[in-house]
């Protein structure tokens, strides 16, 4: 008969593998509201898709080409059947980090929210190229 060396922590080493196992709610690849970004030729837009978003309480920064938006919402429902009434408040809280691929123009980003998408265009930096400079090394 061979002997099994004992150990203690295997079963729990084995339930950590799982990927998500501490993310049950949230679905695979998700981080926060869903979003295009796409580039046309004079600028970068993205399209954040975030119904019931009060635009007073939506903040968007950016930083060292890293475009931060956080957000907050209130959607209210109120249904009467019969002989009772329900009342459902869902409030939602949303943040999204992002790294911008092209130089922008920090100083003529726009955004706007209509029908429950957040805007946010972004005009791109015209970036001068730098002509290369022989340097000649001096002999002492």
């Amino acid at each position: 008969m061979a002997i099994i060396p004992y150990k203690p922590l295997f079963d729990i080493d084995r339930f950590f593998e799982d990927e998500d196992w501490f993310l049950p709610i949230i679905p695979k690849g998700k981080v926060g509201p869903e979003m295009d970004l796409y580039e046309t030729d004079k600028e970068l837009v993205a399209e954040i898709k975030a119904p019931g978003i009060d635009p007073e309480k939506t903040e968007i920064v950016i930083d060292n080409d890293i475009l931060k938006i956080r957000g907050e919402g209130e959607e209210r429902k109120e249904e009467k059947k019969r002989d009772y009434w329900r009342k459902e408040i869902t409030r939602q809280a949303f943040e999204r980090v992002i790294k911008i691929p092209v130089p922008v123009d920090e100083d003529k980003i726009e955004a706007t929210y209509e029908k429950g998408i957040l805007k946010i265009t972004m005009p791109k930096k015209e970036v001068v190229e730098q002509k290369g400079k022989k340097i000649k090394i001096v002999n002492k």
